[in-house]
């Protein structure tokens, strides 16, 4: 069989890489405000921002609702629990887990984290029109569905099949 046709794609120009740098561009500058401030990591804010947002949820909702892997959520939610910033409790309907919650302290933290987060946005913003940032929200959360409903089952082999 012939080669595979070559493609000259710029990693600058690559989807993926740019999406990378960019959200750790944003992540580093954000986790320094946070480990300053609040002695947060990022694992550990994502997790209460996602339990101030939405209320009580297990390790495995959270999970799926950070997109970070359970070692991460799960190493968050303890650290989390040893400051006293989130409680678990039995899980009713399910004996094997937990439901996660923001304790008082959690709660106040969460309160005082909020502005600055959204201070934050405002400022990598700051240059976006209300049209653009509206578009830019749009884009992205297009890219993440279609990223879902990729199935590596049937994307192309590039490589020839050595058998």
């Amino acid at each position: 069989m012939g080669e595979p046709e070559a493609t000259n794609t710029r990693l600058a120009d690559f989807l993926p890489y740019l999406l990378s740098v960019s959200s750790n561009a944003v992540s580093t500058r954000v986790a320094e405000v946070y480990r300053a401030r609040f002695g947060l990591r990022i694992a550990e804010w994502r997790v209460m921002a996602v339990l101030g947002d939405a209320g009580d949820m297990t390790q495995r909702e959270l999970t799926s609702a950070t997109l970070m892997d359970k070692v991460a959520v799960n190493r968050a939610c303890r650290e989390l629990e040893g400051r006293n910033l989130v409680a678990r409790r039995a899980n009713a309907a399910d004996g094997r887990s937990h439901h996660l919650a923001l304790t008082d302290a959690g709660h106040e933290m969460h309160g005082r984290i909020m502005p600055l987060a959204l201070e934050m946005e405002a400022k990598l913003f700051a240059s976006f029109t209300d049209a653009e940032q509206e578009s830019f929200r749009l884009l992205l959360a297009r890219v993440r569905e279609a990223a879902g409903e990729l199935d590596p089952d049937t994307m192309p082999d590039t490589m020839e099949d050595p058998a």
